[in-house]
């Protein structure tokens, strides 16, 4: 079986064993992912980029310890956040600098296109606002569809503080996102964003 056809656990288990491609393919799999969750955690592409790389050294030296309690991308998100986290912490000054495209090609409506680009921004700035402790576990749960179990586990906290954690920052978004209720029912909703609908459900909650 080749390395592309394995799975992720085999890829940490052939690695481990000295294999000299198994971590790139693993790599190959899931650094535009795990790129964006640094990104959407530190808002900075240079710090993302920074934490991006410090995660994956810090993955390659701990794949022998890897024991399969969890998926390999739930064990790769924990070290991404982990060094987002610890660059939180580090830094003197959190520049706001605006984040890159991404996502699905364009809608076939420019009109829809411009209108979608809009609200991700919207909701982007949204988060960006959020404190960090909030932002992180927001992220996890709402924009990358984690559980509060998982999530509790990947920021070594406990699930009420998830929980409440996400709640005052969907209290906080609620106040923000508020007047997208008011858009027409035919506006386009960004598909790997958080959803203008959680905007919604952030209010009813």
């Amino acid at each position: 079986m080749t390395a592309a056809a394995s799975s992720d656990a085999a890829l940490i288990a052939a690695h481990a064993a000295g294999d000299p491609h198994a971590f790139s393919e693993l790599v190959r799999r899931h650094r535009d992912r795990m790129w964006a969750v640094a990104l959407r955690t530190l808002r900075d592409p240079e710090e993302a980029a920074d934490a991006l790389q410090e995660a994956f050294i810090s993955a390659f030296r701990a794949a022998g310890s890897f024991r399969a309690e969890s998926q390999v991308t739930t064990w790769l998100h924990r070290i991404v956040v982990n060094a987002c986290l610890d660059r939180m912490r580090r830094r003197q000054t959190k520049p706001t600098v605006p984040l890159p495209e991404a996502g699905p090609g364009e809608p076939v409506s420019p009109r829809d296109a411009m209108a979608e680009r809009e609200t991700r921004l919207i909701v982007r700035d949204a988060l960006n606002e959020l404190p960090e402790e909030q932002r992180a576990p927001i992220v996890l749960v709402d924009v990358e569809g984690y559980s509060v179990a998982e999530t509790a586990r990947m920021l070594g906290i406990a699930e009420g503080t998830v929980k409440s954690r996400c709640a005052r920052g969907r209290a906080k978004l609620a106040k923000v996102l508020g007047h997208l209720r008011n858009q027409g029912a035919d506006a386009n909703v960004p598909g790997n964003d958080v959803q203008v609908q959680q905007g919604r459900q952030w209010e009813e909650r």
